[in-house]
């Protein structure tokens, strides 16, 4: 069997939440459960990682509710840092995750392929686009993003609900709230939209 890291960036940095797409559950704050993956074995490891792609919060309604959901741009850049963490876990279950990202079933993806195009767009879903990001001890690390750049894409404020799950996430990082707030205060879709004192009340009440 062979084996991926999968980089997250939004809501999959919380291990819970990344459960749910491996076993098939449901996340707290989403409003639907996950069809699971064909092997629901948990992941072999994981660790923090820095994706140099930019953040940002786009689209308008999900199961988390009204607003954005998270994306990478597709431009690299020394002084990007995106939090994440990554899972090693089967080609196979990547690939079912993929799908249940994408609202659909059977993603097929030719790994190598990837590894040459680093982006590659191949479906039209929200995360249609798989990135290759390097590899970590020996394993290529994947993710993916929207078809579109930032650039292309309108700015929308998260839910705080699906806030909550990422904020979640990056304390699980190392990160204290207040390291939380600066760091979301930063990114496209939050900056402009959301200020200081709400992002702390919405997120810890």
């Amino acid at each position: 069997m062979n084996y991926v890291w999968y980089a997250s960036y939004g809501s999959n940095m919380n291990q819970d939440r990344f459960s749910c797409y491996i076993e098939g559950k449901q996340a707290e704050g989403s409003s639907e459960p996950e069809r699971g993956c064909r092997n629901c074995d948990p992941p072999l490891a994981d660790q923090p990682v820095n994706i140099q792609y930019p953040l940002y919060f786009s689209k308008q309604e999900s199961k988390w509710g009204t607003g954005g959901v998270a994306f990478i741009g597709h431009r690299e850049g020394e002084n990007e840092k995106t939090a994440g963490r990554m899972y090693l876990i089967s080609e196979e279950q990547f690939m079912d995750v993929a799908s249940q990202e994408n609202g659909i079933d059977g993603l097929e993806i030719d790994f190598a392929r990837i590894k040459e195009s680093r982006f590659l767009p191949l479906t039209e879903g929200w995360y249609g686009t798989i990135v290759y990001l390097g590899d970590c001890e020996g394993k290529p690390i994947f993710t993916f993003t929207s078809n579109h750049d930032m650039g292309e894409e309108e700015f929308v404020p998260p839910s705080f609900a699906y806030l909550k799950t990422i904020a979640k996430g990056l304390e699980t990082l190392g990160m204290d709230r207040q390291e939380v707030v600066d760091y979301l205060l930063e990114k496209n879709g939050i900056n402009g939209f959301i200020k200081g004192d709400q992002l702390v009340k919405g997120l810890w009440g």
